[in-house]
């Protein structure tokens, strides 16, 4: 599956990332599938972030 997201940047998905992840802690006692669900999720995107190409110094 594929998804399209628009942001003013990447910092944006970072923050949504690192929601995750928090959450995912928060979860992983009450809802371990969840959590373990929400961390895949923040991987797959951290990957997502890391192929992009760095961006120029102009």
């Amino acid at each position: 599956m594929a998804a399209v997201v628009r942001l003013e940047s990447t910092d944006d998905l970072g923050e949504i990332v690192e929601a995750l992840l928090t959450a995912a802690d928060t979860r992983g006692g009450h809802a371990p599938a969840q959590a373990a669900r929400w961390r895949t999720l923040a991987c797959d995107l951290g990957d997502a972030l890391d192929q992009l190409p760095t961006p120029r110094q102009d």
